[in-house]
């Protein structure tokens, strides 16, 4: 064994939901569910996964980009991933995860942004299950672990039934409820015991 001292491993929420709290009055957060997918000292960064356009459907992503697609793909909904980069296309996804630039963040999902994954979308030859999203959540160094301190949000283990097949508009209720919390009894204001 060299001299060099040895570090514990960072403890990473990556992989995690983040979860609003009422009391998250920024409307870019409020009652939201974010798939967290980076968590690192250098930041974080998610993909909203409880909040879309009911206007912006692939079609008009796949026009867009001038991309053939089936009918089935430009019926998708497209997400609003959040309020950074917000004309940038992210993919949260499933397996298969064979694309350019996939980033697996958990064991069978990943997040991507690649062309040769947009095309295989719009020809429904991509992953069975995915999110479209225009934009994304990100947080500069100690940025989240501060409003984490300030119960800005909680953290609860990604269910994959939430992330993919629930209706968009009963996401947070359900993350809450499936981790014991009655969305019901939530103060809107924060406070100390």
């Amino acid at each position: 064994m060299s001299g060099a001292m040895q570090t514990e491993p960072e403890l990473s929420i990556a992989g995690q939901f983040l979860v609003a709290m009422p009391l998250l009055a920024d409307p870019n957060f409020h009652r939201t569910v974010t798939c967290l997918c980076e968590y690192s000292s250098k930041g974080a960064l998610g993909i909203v996964i409880n909040r879309h356009d009911a206007r912006l459907t692939g079609k008009d992503v796949f026009s867009q980009l001038k991309i053939d697609y089936t009918p089935e793909a430009g019926a998708v909904p497209v997400h609003l991933g959040g309020p950074v980069h917000p004309n940038e296309l992210f993919i949260l996804h499933g397996p298969p995860l064979i694309w350019e630039g996939t980033h697996e963040f958990q064991k069978g999902l990943a997040l991507s942004n690649t062309m040769d994954l947009v095309e295989a979308i719009a020809q429904s030859r991509g992953p069975e299950k995915y999110i479209i999203a225009l934009g994304c959540a990100g947080w500069g160094p100690g940025q989240l672990d501060f409003e984490l301190t300030e119960n800005t949000w909680i953290t609860a283990p990604i269910d994959r039934e939430v992330l993919f097949d629930l209706p968009v508009d009963s996401r947070w209720e359900t993350v809450l409820a499936r981790n014991g919390i009655n969305p019901a009894l939530l103060s809107g204001t924060a406070g100390h015991a």
